[in-house]
């Protein structure tokens, strides 16, 4: 590699001039002019080993997702994303190219990703060690009335933008974060709360189901099973929609809705939606079907810490 400066060279000769960039990178802060409204800021860190194996996937595949996971986050809050910054721990001895090349080809595929949804890579950072990949992407965005995981109500419905289950097959590393269905639904009915499918649908309605102080039930024949699900399930000998309910990383939106506004949607949703259950007084999480419920643990992915 020839260097730290001779890259953030090649950087700043591949970073076009972009709205509200007053100063991108090179100097020692970016200035930005942010877009009126709240300022969103996420943060994800990739490992690999943990995220990723970069014997097995494309440097691209890596920026990609790494980039995608971000704007998935924002889209979640009903945002606007706008302008990102990367931090990269490059590994001295990658296999199969050098360092420069992974490092050039890392930041291709963060800039597609980025590219998608008009999104300014304004700085960052770069370093080498004897570990492996590490990149660490912050996204900012912008939302008049952010959507949160706390506002679900009892009587709401439960509604997810996809079919889930099955991502190891390849979904998980090229995710499509829901930036322009979340903006289209928040324009078109009150959102009540909003996450995006990253842990597992079940994990991370429980997520909404904390933060809001209620339950939820949900309906197993109405939840939209992925046909990687079903091939997961020939592989694993788990029924496809454990798979759906628990595998994660499908990046796919559950939101909460009132019932004059689920019915809105159910007639005449401007974007694909599928209502899978309702929020209901107490705590807890449960399958429900034929007049009868029984629990449902979240077996998603947690990190140790």
């Amino acid at each position: 590699m020839a260097g730290e400066f001779d890259f953030l060279r090649a950087l700043r000769a591949r970073t076009p001039a972009a709205a509200g960039v007053v100063v991108g990178p090179g100097d020692d802060c970016a200035v930005l002019l942010p877009p009126p409204g709240k300022l969103l800021v996420t943060t994800d860190l990739l490992t690999e080993g943990v995220d990723f194996l970069l014997a097995e996937v494309t440097p691209e595949a890596v920026g990609r997702k790494s980039m995608g996971v971000n704007l998935s986050d924002i889209a979640a809050m009903a945002g606007t994303p706008f302008a990102a910054v990367v931090s990269l721990a490059l590994p001295r001895h990658p296999p199969g190219m050098t360092t420069r090349e992974l490092a050039d080809r890392l930041d291709a595929g963060l800039r597609e990703m980025a590219d998608r949804h008009g999104v300014a890579i304004v700085g960052g950072d770069t370093n080498t060690w004897d570990g492996g990949l590490v990149v660490s992407v912050t996204a900012l965005g912008h939302a008049g009335r952010p959507v949160t995981r706390a506002g679900a109500k009892p009587g709401d419905a439960v509604f997810v933008t996809g079919p889930l289950g099955g991502s190891l097959l390849g979904r998980h590393l090229d995710p499509v974060p829901r930036v322009r269905e979340a903006l289209i639904l928040r324009d078109f009915v009150e959102l009540h709360a909003m996450i995006d499918v990253s842990d597992g649908f079940a994990a991370d309605l429980a997520h909404i189901l904390e933060e809001s102080g209620c339950g939820a039930e949900i309906d197993p024949a109405a939840v939209p099973v992925h046909p990687d699900a079903v091939a997961r399930s020939r592989l694993t000998g788990r029924p496809p929609l454990d798979h759906a309910l628990n595998d994660g990383e499908d990046f796919e939106l559950i939101f909460t809705v009132s019932e004059p506004d689920a019915a809105k949607l159910v007639a005449a949703s401007p974007v694909p939606v599928t209502r899978v259950g309702r929020v209901v007084p107490g705590r807890g999480l449960w399958l429900a079907a034929g007049g009868a419920r029984t629990a449902l643990t979240p077996g998603g992915w947690v990190h140790s810490v």
